[in-house]
């Protein structure tokens, strides 16, 4: 008997790992109420039981990552036949360009690091001006979102905060060592004060990852999603998007400067010059010691951007094959030839493929058991501007709560039934396009469950280091969620 509830305890303890004990009955809950819900009240209550479960998932990924959680209900839900495996397949691969371009695109930019991981150090140490160095650390980020991908950019922005940290952590106890550390309550103010500062940066380089990702049609993965649906190219997407996103693009250039001149939201805060100086010696220290080497990968590097850029622009092929082919260059030209060194460029990318496949799953069951038709046909039987404030509205409310992809996938494909039964002309079903990638793109970044990048800055090791919890980063990106928001809303409606 002991020796069975020895097993048992060791059972409870390995299901869904480190996760909260209510957590985890929460998820062992769904999977027994599931079946019994199924029989009492039929496929549509389930289906959406289920859908309600899977967004409590997304909503918790910082209890636990949504894949082993999400997957299993994505398969209970499969067993119990609300979608068939043969539905699942088909969304992925309708959806295999996504797949494609997380995959390899943002494996791709992984070999692009040392060049971005310069850009951000000379920013941080060559521009003196708080407010001017957070307007360049939005607009870099919002620059390299919509031509790379977000998660990676906001990553190098961690490991360059990262550095800086440990540099200056350096530079303290060597000062500490000396005998010259000072005073212990300045060096606390001094280390808050820091921590305040790097805060700051990452947050508006957060946002400015937003900004830009909208923009493009591989800015975010659910902008290829919804390109493809629509058929639009890397320019007719950009164009199509441009009337609502740069008027969004200023206005959050606009909040960047208004929150660090006024001090607004716990903006404004300046780095310590004792950190700016650890900081430039360990700057001065890289560079003497650059080898040729090293300054000939840099160049290689950025070559590959430009020729990244162009293939996009042109569209020469499916942006995931692009990313493939920046690999290829880069690891043919800079010596990165190990196994397990390319490897690791794929750690990143990888587990968010697999959940955007179990995405699909639940998409397949949305779809066999109708459940968003009544709401689309309720949005849809609206006109003019209220219909497209009522898509964007919906989709930016869902987004900041859930996953982006999740919630573009399953309006965009919605819409795209519209469209072929012909509820929809050309005119209207683009318009509602711009509306969806808009409402998912900006309302999002209320809150680290909308945004990848976000959610990725608030898991980082750095986040805890610099105090930056789930509730501070809410309000820090408040003005920016309402702001934008707002623009967005009334650019979607005058000038579509």
């Amino acid at each position: 008997m002991a020796e069975n509830e020895t097993h048992s305890a060791a059972l409870r303890g390995l299901f869904l790992g480190d996760a909260p004990w209510w957590y985890k009955a929460s998820i062992a809950a769904f999977l027994v109420l599931n079946p019994l819900l199924l029989y009492l009240a039929g496929p549509v209550v389930t289906g959406w039981a289920l859908l309600a479960e899977f967004l409590f998932t997304l909503a918790l990924a910082l209890s636990c990552h949504p894949l082993p959680a999400g997957g299993l209900l994505a398969l209970e839900a499969v067993a119990l036949g609300l979608a068939s495996p043969a539905a699942a397949y088909e969304e992925t691969v309708r959806n295999f360009p996504v797949l494609l371009l997380l995959m390899f695109m943002v494996a791709g930019i992984h070999f692009m690091k040392d060049l971005l991981r310069l850009i951000f150090t000379r920013l941080i140490l060559n521009v003196r001006s708080k407010t001017i160095l957070s307007l360049l650390f939005c607009l870099t980020g919002a620059v390299l979102s919509a031509f790379l991908d977000a998660l990676t950019v906001m990553a190098v922005m961690v490991a360059v905060a990262a550095g800086f940290n440990d540099t200056l952590h350096e530079h303290l106890s060597r000062m500490g060592e000396l005998g010259l550390a000072g005073d212990a309550d300045e060096r606390k103010l001094m280390l808050r004060q820091f921590r305040g500062f790097v805060r700051n940066l990452l947050m508006h380089g957060a946002v400015g990852t937003a900004l830009g990702g909208v923009m493009t049609l591989v800015g975010e993965p659910q902008n290829l999603l919804i390109a493809q649906v629509a058929c639009w190219d890397f320019m007719t997407f950009f164009l199509r998007m441009a009337p609502v996103t740069v008027p969004v693009f200023v206005s959050g250039l606009c909040v960047c400067t208004l929150v660090e001149r006024k001090g607004l939201f716990g903006y404004g805060v300046e780095l310590p010059v004792e950190a700016r100086t650890a900081m430039e010696q360990m700057a001065l220290k890289a560079q003497a010691g650059m080898t040729a080497r090293m300054r000939v990968r840099l160049g290689l590097q950025a070559l590959a951007a430009v020729w990244l850029v162009l293939a996009l622009a042109l569209h020469l092929t499916e942006v995931g094959l692009i990313g493939l082919s920046v690999i290829i260059l880069l690891t043919a030209t800079t010596g990165e030839t190990g196994e397990h060194r390319i490897a690791r460029a794929f750690e990143e990318a990888m587990p968010f493929v697999a959940l955007l496949v179990v995405f699909f799953a639940v998409v397949a069951v949305i779809h066999e058991q109708h459940l968003f038709s009544p709401l689309v046909r309720e949005v849809l039987a609206l006109s003019g501007g209220l219909r497209l404030a009522a898509m964007y509205l919906a989709n930016g409310l869902l987004s900041a709560v859930s996953d982006n992809v999740f919630v573009a996938t399953v309006y965009i494909t919605e819409l795209q039934q519209a469209f072929a039964g012909g509820v929809l002309d050309r005119a209207q079903f683009d318009s509602l396009v711009v509306a969806v990638n808009v409402g998912t793109n900006i309302p999002s970044i209320a809150t680290p469950n909308g945004q990848a990048a976000f959610l990725y800055l608030l898991t980082s090791a750095l986040a805890p280091v610099i105090r930056l919890t789930y509730g501070r980063m809410a309000l820090l990106a408040l003005p920016y969620t309402l702001v934008l928001t707002l623009v967005g809303l009334a650019a979607v409606m005058l000038f579509n």
